[in-house]
């Protein structure tokens, strides 16, 4: 089953790291939304489940005064109880249909996948959208995935009619090539919560996502300021 309502928000998602900020994490997520992010993945290891759950009540605050979505990593349970927007699945998470029937049809759903035949895999189940990659090297995947390469973005296109989200090593200095090879939108960790300005990080960004898309609305409906 489907979403009864298509998904939107996801032209730039901000996947958090703690251990990156250089502020503090809450104050980093409130400049990146500023700075135009509108989805947070809460994706933050090495908590208990009441310290995630307690962060997550906190970013659920923060993100419903941006307008902006909350999704969170693998923990359904964590997602129901703060009312956020979705969950995010990887291949270690509750299956689908089970995640599926228990957040109902009005919650985003995305998937974590790192080929083709996972994204297809991912098409076949119903997912709302897809992260796809890691499409450049990037330190969190070194040693354990290859990258893809954003020619592959372009290849999927025809096959999946679902927002594909670019993941992996992305920046301001690539993130054009990407959106040129059709991906739907981004996911960023280090660009963003390493940054030492997140708003400026995030502002520029969006510019990017805007300018190389003229053609078309972007998946998300954010404004820019100067």
């Amino acid at each position: 089953m489907r979403r009864k309502q298509p998904p939107g928000n996801l032209s730039l998602i901000l996947i958090t790291d703690r251990n990156l900020c250089k502020h503090p994490f809450l104050d980093t997520i409130k400049l990146a939304l500023k700075g135009g992010v509108n989805t947070i993945q809460l994706r933050e290891k090495g908590l208990t489940t009441r310290e995630l759950y307690l962060l997550a009540h906190e970013l659920r605050k923060i993100t419903l005064d941006f307008g902006a979505n909350l999704i969170i990593n693998d923990r359904v349970d964590v997602a129901l109880a703060v009312e956020a927007d979705g969950v995010h699945l990887g291949w270690q998470s509750l299956p689908f249909h089970i995640a599926r029937k228990l957040l109902g049809l009005e919650k985003l759903i995305g998937i974590s996948t790192h080929s083709r035949q996972e994204a297809l895999h991912a098409r076949d189940y119903g997912a709302d959208y897809i992260t796809f990659g890691p499409v450049f090297d990037t330190p969190s995947k070194a040693g354990l995935l290859k990258p893809t390469g954003a020619e592959e973005i372009q290849s999927l296109k025809s096959n999946v009619t679902m927002p594909i989200i670019a993941v992996g090593g992305i920046n301001e200095k690539n993130v054009e090539t990407v959106l040129a090879r059709g991906a739907d939108g981004i996911a960023v960790i280090s660009s963003i919560m390493y940054a030492g300005n997140p708003e400026d990080a995030a502002r520029s960004l969006c510019k990017k996502i805007v300018t190389s898309r003229p053609e078309k609305p972007p998946v998300n409906n954010f404004q820019i300021t100067t």
